[in-house]
């Protein structure tokens, strides 16, 4: 974040990943809390059987006929993947019941499914099965099989009648396991481009531009209050590392004097998707900023590397990837963050997000993004904790399909906070920058738009993509074709397979995708 200061910094933008508001929804996390609405009432409780079992106790008090209960998902429910849900239920009565789940702010139009079913006495917990495959239209009642994706799953419990009741529900699932919002969807492989900062002395001058020029004439922006140079004081490498060297000293250029120096340092090698790995060091001191971060080749900026040649827009338009600041919140607080001109974004912020680290002055750390055409994911040391995966995308929340190039730099003071008086200089040391991509052919590239999972599998493939499928076909080792199938065809039932291995092709229009796949 070096354009323009996005507004909020440390504990107001602090946002900690969690796996909590997707299936399965245990009631073990406090984001596993229902809204009750109707004059309902919603808490969580302790299983009567297992006490220490948390599970979510729900409340009508019969004053009307439908009183329910709503959760909001972060990974939302698929049906194209799982048209079955299941719940756990308890009463503390031995009355008939029913329960209608409903499926809302989805793809499609609201569905629901209705289940009517006594309870045992004494009363002991029941699982109901909920098949959307024979689903109801929540408008009308039409009967359908249901597909798509859904965010809200709400409950009633004997909506349709004015009865009053306290009842426990545990484990609604969808049949999966709890997944890693920040997994990556494409691995990519291929080193492209490198510095392993192997030659001592200057920067390798065919790999890196010093960017000096004050923007504005006058300063950098965000307050900052350093002069960047392209002196060897600033920049260099020495021992297999590169040095970018903050000091506090007087500098006068460009007709400013300032108290401090620094370098900023523009790639000269641009690219559209692909992972990056800095390996790095960073430097100490209250009001250091030091950054690994990516534009826009086309940004109009004055006295950047690009901007001359391809510069046609202006920031946020030309988009920012910020794989790693520090300095914005508490010491050893790294950040991650993206900024587009997205309506609504604070400061042209989409999302911001801290990790936490131990001593990020003396030990190093390998900061990385995976940017794909899909998703942007940041990860720390191999391990992914901020995924940017907007549902909208267009110019304002995604100007991330154009080539970017990388920037390190350290800013001092500005937005990162008064600087520690007895500051004297401080180094961001850099072991290595790397790029990677798959220099692949189109056809593989195409490939990379089919996620099959899990592999290997015992019962069920499913098949994530945007792209429609028009068939799928299992081919064992010898060749010989062993399944087939036409429809709902982004889950595959492999359980009548022997174990071994198989290829899976899948056929979408003219094209088609072969991939490997193992049956237990």
């Amino acid at each position: 974040m070096k354009q323009l200061y996005f507004g909020c910094v440390g504990f107001l933008c602090l946002v900690m990943s969690a796996f909590g508001q997707q299936m399965p929804i245990d009631f073990e996390d406090a984001a596993d809390n229902f809204v009750a609405f109707g004059d309902s009432g919603y808490s969580f409780n302790t299983d009567p059987q297992d006490g220490s079992n948390t599970v979510g106790q729900f409340f009508n008090d019969g004053s009307q006929e439908f009183q329910g209960f709503y959760l909001d998902l972060n990974q939302p429910v698929d049906l194209d993947f799982q048209q079955t849900l299941s719940l756990e239920f308890y009463s503390f009565d031995p009355n008939n019941h029913n329960i209608i789940l409903k499926l809302e702010n989805g793809s499609n139009a609201d569905v629901q499914v209705v289940q009517n079913f006594s309870v045992p006495s004494p009363s002991d917990w029941i699982t109901l099965n909920f098949d959307f495959a024979n689903a109801q239209l929540s408008s009308d009642g039409t009967p359908i099989n249901a597909t798509g994706t859904y965010n809200r799953v709400t409950i009633f419990i004997d909506g349709g009648s004015f009865t009053p009741g306290t009842y426990l529900i545990d484990n609604i699932s969808d049949g999966s396991t709890p997944s890693n919002p920040n997994e990556i969807d494409v691995e990519y492989t291929d080193l492209v481009w490198a510095d392993e900062f192997d030659v001592d002395g200057p920067i390798d001058s065919s790999k890196w531009f010093h960017q000096t020029i004050l923007p504005n004439g006058v300063s950098w922006f965000n307050g900052e209050v350093q002069h960047y140079t392209n002196r060897i004081e600033n920049s260099y490498v020495d021992q297999g590392f590169l040095n970018i060297v903050a000091i506090k000293e007087d500098f006068t250029d460009q007709g400013q004097t300032k108290a401090y120096t620094s370098a900023r340092l523009n790639s000269k090698f641009a690219f559209t998707y692909g992972r990056v790995d800095v390996r790095a060091k960073l430097p100490f001191g209250d009001g250091t900023w030091p950054a690994i971060w990516m534009l826009g080749k086309n940004i109009i900026e004055t006295g950047g590397y690009w901007s001359s040649q391809y510069g046609t827009v202006f920031w946020p338009e030309c988009g920012e990837i910020d794989i790693m600041e520090h300095g914005l919140g508490p010491v050893n607080w790294v950040s991650s963050a993206l900024h587009s001109p997205c309506a609504g974004c604070f400061g042209a912020t989409s999302n911001f997000e801290y990790f936490v680290l131990n001593d990020v002055a003396n030990d190093f750390h390998v900061y990385s993004v995976n940017w794909s055409p899909d998703q942007i994911t940041f990860l720390i040391d191999g391990v992914g904790f901020y995924t940017y995966n907007p549902a909208v995308k267009n110019d304002d929340t995604w100007p991330f399909y154009l080539d970017q190039y990388l920037l390190l730099n350290i800013a001092m003071g500005g937005v990162a906070g008064t600087i520690d008086p007895t500051f004297t200089q401080s180094s961001m040391v850099i072991d290595y920058v790397r790029v990677y991509q798959n220099t692949l052919s189109t056809t593989d590239q195409f490939e990379t738009k089919f996620v099959v999972s899990p592999n290997p599998a015992t019962d069920i493939i499913n098949i994530k993509t945007q792209e429609a499928i028009d068939a799928v076909y299992i081919y064992d080792v010898l060749g010989q074709l062993v399944f087939e199938k036409r429809y709902n065809l982004k889950r595959v039932n492999v359980s009548e397979l022997n174990s071994g291995m198989y290829i899976l092709k899948i056929q979408s229009g003219d094209r088609s995708v072969s991939k490997k796949i193992l049956v237990n």
